[in-house]
């Protein structure tokens, strides 16, 4: 905990101005520079993973209506009266 704290602190007073007593890092702009060419590159992985997201999404809802309807075949041939390979044990 103290750690962090000491490391939030230390964030903080690399960015000060130069105006600011006792700021002598005043590296505010080159925060700035690194987060103007870090936020096109995060939007880029985000938005890969949102896509990859998206294709499992769908091809869990394909697996999902085949099973749906691999349960209604069985439970229309159970109701017909045929004998369904996984109850047929002899």
């Amino acid at each position: 905990m103290v750690f962090g704290v000491a490391l939030v602190l230390f964030a903080v007073y690399a960015v000060l101005p130069a105006s600011v007593p006792f700021a002598v890092l005043n590296w505010g702009e080159q925060v700035l520079v690194v987060l103007a060419g870090g936020v096109p590159i995060l939007a880029l992985f985000i938005g890969l993973i949102a896509v990859m997201i998206g294709i499992a999404d769908i091809k869990d809802k394909k697996e999902a209506k085949k099973e749906e309807a691999e349960e209604a075949r069985a439970a229309a041939r159970e109701k017909s009266g045929e004998v369904s390979p996984e109850t047929d044990k002899s």
